[in-house]
């Protein structure tokens, strides 16, 4: 939660995002105010905590320079439900395909999920428990005493002596039972196949006869046919092992109290949420020339999204939800269009506004060797699994950065999704070859000499088709 933020200062927020982001230093300042603003929001006055409202920002930059992972890393940091929508996937009212407001409930579906695992694993140790018992039960079923009926119905002769072979049968029966509990403990069991009973729904499909329906509608409908279904139990067979993960799942989800959840991520939701609006700028008035088509509908996208950026109430399955206080992040690369050819309310919700700068050969160059995913950590990585060590000159990797660049130059800028290219055409046969001509305990080092090799014929190729994602 945002209240366990108290030591994430703006300036160990960008220092994170220097982690895995490289450059961009205005742009994570920005971010990192707007993300401690929240936790001094929650922790303000009562009485002008609800005037406090989050100032949304707009990212300009050209693809690839880093706009969505700054959001993302952002929500990473502060355990906040976060959604990545795409503005030009949207329509208008009253056309076909998705409204604005199921980016709210994407969101909230987020943060019931991310409340539900957190509950999950406050009641991991009493669920594991239960999962044990139940395992133990059918593989060494419980003997119990006869009941009292069971009793008053044995007054022959021989109930004594079967009371006494009741006894030693229930306690060979607890002494067995316990070490099987071991065995089931220490894992010796997880081999073994044993049927249980798995809970599922029953779906079936819905049709709805008459006139197109919204989202929000048919989500209702579903929601309510769910609920009016039964469960049904499935027989299943499985290890023992597979067996405590199923049953972990179920009886974990059985000790939560939902309508809690519920409550909480609503709440979460509404004053930790991050939503992402990619490509605004192709729902921007000047993002195409002339009318007709689908650009009828691009500036009713805009005034669809200003009551929600705004603030409003979005009806979702988990209950109403408050728009208010969610930080919205959008971000558009802007070549043909530019941020005033929105609508100017729009404009007014975003008030702070970062430009991305272009990546330099030094900026790729940073990106293959300083973040904790970089490129580079990542095939080395792959080729670790096969035991095989893959390592790297300097001038190699700046070799590998400086035709990166010019690629980026000669072609389409894709920034730093061109690494992805360049790194794939370089290692490509390597990897095909592994393990079968480069065994394992094999040393692989790239060298300068090997990049120009693989890769100085891709500058001299002018064939597009080469660097599609």
């Amino acid at each position: 939660m945002i209240d366990n933020n108290i030591y994430l200062t703006p300036s160990r927020i960008v220092a994170e995002l220097d982690k895995y982001i490289i450059g961009q230093q205005e742009a994570k300042r920005n971010v990192a105010i707007a993300l401690r603003n929240r936790w001094r929001r929650m922790h303000a006055q009562p009485e002008i905590r609800n005037e406090i409202m989050p100032n949304n920002i707009l990212m300009i930059g050209a693809t690839g320079v880093g706009k969505t992972e700054i959001a993302r890393r952002l929500a990473n940091l502060s355990d906040a439900p976060f959604v990545k929508v795409e503005a030009s996937k949207f329509t208008e009212v009253g056309y076909v395909g998705r409204d604005v407001e199921s980016m709210v409930r994407d969101l909230v579906e987020q943060s019931v999920n991310m409340v539900k695992a957190k509950r999950k694993e406050e009641v991991k140790v009493a669920a594991a428990k239960i999962v044990e018992e139940l395992i133990l039960d059918i593989l060494i079923p419980p003997v119990r005493m006869p009941s009292a009926n069971e009793a008053e119905e044995r007054k022959d002769n021989v109930f004594t002596n079967a009371t006494k072979m009741d006894a030693e049968d229930i306690s060979l029966n607890e002494k067995t039972r316990e070490r099987f509990r071991e065995k089931i403990k220490n894992g010796d069991l997880d081999d073994k196949k044993i049927e249980i009973d798995t809970a599922q729904n029953s779906s079936t499909g819905v049709g709805v006869i008459g006139g197109a329906m919204d989202e929000a509608s048919m989500m209702n409908i579903q929601e309510m046919i769910s609920g009016m279904i039964p469960k049904k139990n499935k027989k299943r067979k499985v290890t023992v092992a597979e067996a405590k993960k199923i049953l972990l799942d179920e009886e974990a989800a059985k000790l939560i109290d939902m309508d809690e959840v519920k409550d909480e991520a609503v709440k979460k939701a509404q004053d930790t949420g991050i939503i992402f609006i990619d490509e605004i700028d192709k729902i921007a008035s000047g993002s195409r020339k002339g009318g007709g088509g689908p650009d009828v509908s691009r500036e009713g996208v805009q005034r669809d999204l200003l009551p929600i950026v705004e603030g409003s109430a979005v009806n979702t399955k988990y209950g109403v939800v408050n728009t208010d206080y969610i930080l919205f992040i959008a971000a558009g690369a802007f070549h043909v269009s530019k941020p005033s050819d929105l609508i100017p309310e729009l404009q007014g919700r975003f008030p702070i506004r970062v430009e991305l700068n272009k990546l330099t050969k030094e900026d790729f160059f940073k990106i293959l060797i300083t973040p904790k995913n970089a490129l580079t950590k990542q095939y080395e990585a792959l080729m670790a699994a096969e035991e095989v060590a893959l390592s790297y000159e300097e001038d190699a990797l700046e070799r590998l950065a400086e035709i990166a660049f010019d690629l980026n130059e000669e072609l389409e800028n894709i920034g730093a999704r061109r690494l992805h290219t360049v790194m794939s055409h370089l290692l490509n046969e390597l990897l095909f070859d592994v393990p079968d001509k480069v065994e394992a305990n094999s040393q692989i080092t790239i060298t300068k000499s090997l990049v120009d090799e693989k890769l100085s014929s891709l500058l001299k190729n002018k064939d597009l088709s080469e660097f599609i994602l």
